[in-house]
């Protein structure tokens, strides 16, 4: 192993949070190194005009993700059963190369709702303790959304994100979220334009009684430039957002809103195609010394640092504390540790429609993030109560592609090959849209996550072990968001629908969600989390965590805004505390 000359700060992957945290460190002086497991990425080179709207390459063959043999994880639904190594991504697909799923995102960019940061408390002060599952082990986050407001704002201004503010300041604005937490300011961006879709779920929603609203879009509706000096171009409705690199500078993701900044800045080094297999440490484990990390040619090399961020996804931060050794794992029976407890998902669902023949959609012009929505049945803006669940989801109807090969919706009973199906291809396309939802995913005593006793890695590592279930709570509480998501499109006037409802049992084929939470969650002491409210590990105080590893549960809410907002405050509290007096805890124990 070769031993590198020592940096201020060394980084482990270069997706939303390590070029972040790279650029803004970077800014204050110090020498920066990022380590990054695959290659360079680039919108240039890589998602070209000419090259990009490629949903074979993209969509069917999954250019631009992680595959298996580089790493992968063992999955079970409970703990009794043995796990299986994951040999296809299908569940969730982790990104691969600089960027990371910042890359290949749709683009949805929420704010969690005030209560979602004091969830055990505020549902015990409201329903009373026994209405939570005894084995649900939800907990209030040891940070406010007062507390993140600011670095809200400022994420959705470095992403430029299109939408219409719904309670600025306090006050309920015409045409918003009125559910949301106060905003400070307006969003970057105005909304995006309504495709027929949108316009239709719009007034079928408010005529139930509903308050529907822009979906808050990382595809951006105009010109604009960020306060990093990077110029973003307007959506073109091109359908081709998810799974795809963005052409058009019009997508939010690291390529088009950091690295164009960062690369500029001469204290910034970036290394692809290396990956991370250790956090180093000194002899009595309380201090980060640097990383080793293995080349593309299997040379070892440690890379001495003042400080180290884990910036990689999340199911990967985890991954490498247990491998270093740094917390003590979970243990589901006796409920003791931290390090892997508290993992969660995403909870979705919906209702498809199919409209007669003059009702036309357009769907090849989408965006990612297209789509309008409702909060009505989100989170615990409606009364829980009598239903006997605690969650809940926002109510969504999104145009994203038209695309030739996976968007070929036909009514049920229709044969999957040949004459007939074609037929029924061509009548029905352009004729279906969906009434969707993304619904809270809480967590529980016997989910988690650890080291597989069994499989290993081309390194000769253990995988990862994710042993999760879909819980009663979470599938009655998709049963009634499915009826609501029925009801919009009842009144949208579909001549047939069909329920998608949440399968009892977590699958790892079908894709659901990239929405991985949990694992290495924040926490008010030590005895409840692995990083405290700045997202510096309670044991080793140079060594910060990033990502929705922190998420001690899932909201009804893409955690992409949640990440970026607690990237900017663990950065307030590195620059203006950490910096003056390093190596030391922010939080006493």
């Amino acid at each position: 192993m070769t031993r590198l000359p020592k940096k201020d700060v060394v980084i482990v992957g270069l997706g939303w949070t390590g070029s972040i945290m790279a650029l803004e460190l970077a800014k204050q002086g110090l020498d920066v190194v990022a380590i990054e497991r695959g290659p360079w990425r680039d919108t240039a080179a890589d998602y070209n005009i000419g090259t990009a709207p490629d949903e074979l390459r993209y969509a069917i063959r999954q250019d631009i993700f992680l595959r298996p043999a580089q790493d992968t994880q063992t999955a079970r639904n409970k703990l009794d059963q043995v796990a299986l190594p994951i040999r296809k991504y299908g569940s969730y697909l982790p990104g691969n190369g600089v960027g990371g799923a910042g890359v290949h995102w749709n683009g949805h960019t929420w704010r969690f709702m005030p209560s979602d940061f004091e969830l055990r408390s505020h549902l015990t002060g409201r329903y009373g303790a026994g209405f939570i599952p005894e084995d649900c082990t939800i907990q209030d986050w040891p940070v406010s959304y007062d507390e993140l407001e600011p670095h809200y704002d400022f994420f959705e201004k470095v992403c430029g994100i299109s939408g219409k503010a719904g309670n600025l300041k306090g006050v309920i604005q015409p045409g918003g979220n009125p559910f949301e937490g106060w905003r400070s300011d307006e969003y970057p961006t105005k909304p995006l334009k309504m495709n027929l879709a949108q316009t239709m779920f719009q007034k079928a929603a408010t005529d139930l009684g509903l308050h529907p609203f822009p979906l808050p879009s990382g595809n951006i509706s105009e010109a604009y430039t960020n306060p990093y000096g990077v110029r973003m171009a307007p959506c073109t409705y091109c359908g081709f957002c998810e799974w795809f690199g963005c052409a058009n500078y019009s997508k939010s993701s690291p390529q088009t809103c950091v690295l164009p900044a960062l690369v500029r800045q001469p204290n910034f080094e970036a290394r692809t195609l290396c990956e991370v297999t250790k956090v180093n440490t000194t002899p009595d484990g309380k201090m980060a010394t640097g990383v080793t990390y293995v080349d593309s040619a299997g040379r070892e090399w440690e890379q001495p640092a003042e400080m180290v961020l884990l910036c990689a996804y999340g199911i990967f931060n985890v991954r490498l504390l247990m491998l270093s050794g740094l917390g003590t794992q979970y243990d589901p029976q006796t409920g003791k540790g931290t390090l892997g407890r508290n993992y969660a998902y995403q909870t979705n669902a919906g209702t498809t429609g199919y409209f007669d023949k003059d009702v036309y959609f357009n769907p090849f012009a989408g965006a990612g993030s297209l789509g309008m929505m409702a909060d009505d049945f989100n989170g615990d803006v409606f009364d829980h109560g009598p239903l006997g669940f605690i969650g809940g989801a926002n109510l969504n109807c999104t145009t994203t592609n038209g695309r030739p090969i996976t968007s070929r919706p036909t009514p049920p009973g229709t044969p999957r090959w040949g004459a007939e199906w074609k037929k029924a291809t061509a009548e029905t396309y352009g004729h279906v849209t969906t009434v969707g939802s993304q619904g809270s995913s809480y967590s529980y005593r016997d989910v988690y996550m650890d080291l597989d006793p069994t499989y290993k890695d081309r390194l000769g590592r253990p995988l990862s072990r994710i042993t999760f279930e879909f819980k009663e709570n979470e599938l009655k509480m998709s049963r009634f968001i499915v009826e609501r998501t029925a009801e919009i499109m009842q009144a949208m006037g579909a001549k047939q629908m069909v329920k998608g409802g949440k399968a009892a049992t977590w699958n790892v084929v079908p894709y659901q969600t990239t929405h991985n939470t949990g694992g290495a969650v924040m926490s008010k002491t030590p005895e409840d989390g692995v990083v405290n409210r700045y997202t510096q590990h309670w044991d080793v105080p140079n060594l910060f965590v990033s990502g929705a590893c922190l998420f001690p549960q899932n909201a009804g809410y893409n955690p992409t805004g949640t990440v970026g907002a607690l990237t900017y405050w663990a950065l307030d509290a590195i620059k203006n505390q950490y910096l003056k007096n390093p190596g030391q805890p922010l939080v006493q124990a």
